[in-house]
């Protein structure tokens, strides 16, 4: 039988031969094309699990200095236990690229201690504040990640500083790697009002079983988990490879949305909700069924496509889901609701009153700047005002918990002489900004400086619009030393990704692109959406606050009714943003 749609000859019919489509090259994917590794990362991951390298840091290299770790475990499996070499001082922006990452690097690390849920005792806090003074030169941030970083730690010091984590129940274990991540959680779990459930007997059950499991230790990439029970839908569930978010079903109660393939970096892509309602008794199965699904079918030939964003794109959420259920759960999960949109504000900062009566400040370091004395400083303040508990956030701010009310006001303004306000200016309370050149080896530009400079020019400057009712919401200025994105700049007000700009003069200066109009789910916005990226914008690090100050009071000037500044950017024209 002939076919009806051939109207002329084909190569081949015409007697040419057919050029052949070159075979499509495996993606790595363990279940199926194999186990064997396709690049030099996946190389070293199979020889010798990353977590193994604790042993060698304790018997080998804390005793010999840092000149006797072997290359591969330095720049490869020291980050299973949170360690990364930090920046070597006085290198400028415009040879990160250039140089090769011994150039870069100075014999001291950046330690990461993980704190899953962002949970922490005084006892704990007073700990970390204690080996930042002694062996970190009072350095730590608290990270958007609700961890807190260190620097300038030697590796001599390493096992020492482990043993006081450990003692008080903290850890530095997966904390960096191919691994999964911190566990991001409400900072207001167990506490507040409004809770839809409690997430931290689920962290805990993560944590306890799956942290450390060599099984789950070669992942392709960085994986990422949130979960929150709170309606403000409080751990930017929709960046996370992983993420749960406490929902009502009409028919089987409180339990949980999942959302899956989120992350940002270089290739922004929002996460999916696959549609499933997750019960509380599951959630760890529906947990280690998506993180297996990423270990076994997740692209490690390229590093560049390994996140679990790339895997879902191809898939779809429909595949996923039934993948899920069939490969790895052996159950069906039923249909579930969306979560509300979020009523309060997701990042805490202010006075609340507890279910308990009680109440939980949350207040705002600047960029989450903070320092050993700070930290060991707010244990003892805490202690002496009857709370022993308080929260890390993704937002770079601290909860303190279980605060009577006679307390407040005296604690509030102790905090505030700690450099932690509880009622901080709208652009202290919604910038965020990254590690930056400082310590990192991948940025290129300053920040933590440049966005507490920001921050105090734009009080003064913008005081007129606060004081007089025109600007009454924060407008989120989030600062990135590179595109990497730790700072989160697709989903802010204003994202700032740090370059090298070019000058008259022919001397590059370091400075941004600017990124609009981009935010999570919150009060202001249903849902969470990309921040709009003008070819051509860009602003030096000196410029920065004429510009924000510029761009704010054209808002000011041009929105209608009640837009917000995102929903402004998205339709102004582009010489308005300039």
């Amino acid at each position: 039988m002939t076919s009806s749609v051939a109207t002329e000859a084909s190569p081949a019919a015409a007697g040419k031969p057919r050029a052949s489509r070159p075979a499509a090259k495996p993606h790595g994917q363990w279940k199926v094309d194999g186990t064997t590794p396709l690049n030099a990362n996946e190389t070293w991951k199979q020889e010798d699990n990353g977590l193994n390298v604790r042993e060698r840091i304790e018997q080998i290299y804390a005793k010999n200095g840092f000149d006797s770790i072997d290359g591969t475990d330095l720049h490869g499996r020291f980050r299973w236990w949170g360690l990364y070499t930090q920046r070597r001082q006085g290198i400028d922006g415009g040879k990160t690229a250039t140089l090769e990452p011994h150039e870069l690097e100075d014999k001291y690390f950046m330690l990461r201690v993980r704190i899953d849920g962002g949970a922490l005792t005084t006892g704990q806090l007073r700990v970390i504040g204690e080996i930042s003074t002694e062996f970190a030169r009072d350095s730590a941030d608290i990270t958007d990640r609700q961890n807190i970083q260190l620097h300038w730690i030697r590796v001599e010091d390493v096992p020492e500083i482990w043993n006081r984590l450990e003692s008080v129940g903290l850890s530095t274990t997966e904390a960096c790697g191919d691994v999964p991540r911190v566990i991001l959680g409400s900072p207001v779990a167990g506490i507040a009002k409004d809770e839809i459930l409690d997430p931290t007997p689920l962290i805990h059950e993560l944590s306890e079983r799956f942290i450390g499991d060599p099984e789950l230790a070669n992942l392709p990439r960085k994986y990422k988990t949130a979960i929150t029970g709170h309606p403000s839908q409080d751990v930017v569930h929709e960046i996370n490879d992983f993420a749960l978010v406490g929902v009502v079903h009409p028919e089987l109660g409180a339990g949980y949305d999942l959302w899956v393939g989120g992350g940002l970096s270089t290739n922004p892509r929002l996460a999916e909700r696959l549609g499933v309602f997750v019960s509380p008794d599951v959630a760890a199965e529906v947990w280690l069924g998506v993180t297996s699904i990423f270990r076994d079918y997740g692209y490690r030939r390229m590093r560049t496509k390994a996140r679990l964003k790339f895997l879902l794109n191809d898939w779809g959420t429909a595949k996923f889901r039934q993948v899920l259920q069939d490969e790895y759960l052996g159950f069906e999960l039923p249909d579930g609701p969306a979560a509300p949109r979020p009523s309060t504000p997701g990042d805490h900062v202010g006075i609340h009153e507890q279910k308990d009566g009680r109440f939980f400040i949350g207040v705002s370091p600047t960029v989450g700047r903070v320092s050993g004395t700070i930290l060991t400083s707010l244990a003892d303040t805490l202690e002496a005002r009857g709370s022993t508990r308080l929260r890390t956030t993704p937002h770079q701010k601290l909860v303190v918990l279980d605060v009577d009310k006679d307390q407040v006001e005296p604690l509030v303004a102790e905090l505030d002489a700690l450099g932690l306000s509880a009622r901080p200016s709208l652009f202290r309370r919604s910038t965020i900004a990254c590690t930056g050149i400082e310590f990192c080896k991948l940025a290129i530009v300053e920040t933590k400086v440049t966005a507490a400079t920001a921050i105090a020019e734009l009080e003064r400057r913008l005081a007129d619009l606060v004081d007089n009712g025109t600007l009454t919401q924060p407008i989120a200025l989030h600062i990135n030393g590179c595109p990497n994105s730790c700072a989160r700049i697709q989903t802010a007000d204003i994202g700032l990704k740090g370059m090298m700009l070019p000058t008259p003069d022919g001397d590059p200066t370091p400075g941004f692109q600017v990124h609009l109009g981009g935010g999570l789910a919150t009060v202001e916005r249903g849902e969470a959406g990309l921040g709009r990226t003008i070819r051509g914008l860009k602003v030096t690090v000196d410029n920065l606050p004429d510009y924000v100050e510029r761009v704010v009071r054209r808002y000011a000037e041009d929105r209608h009714n009640n837009e917000t500044f995102a929903q402004w950017a998205h339709r102004a024209e582009e010489g308005v943003l300039q």
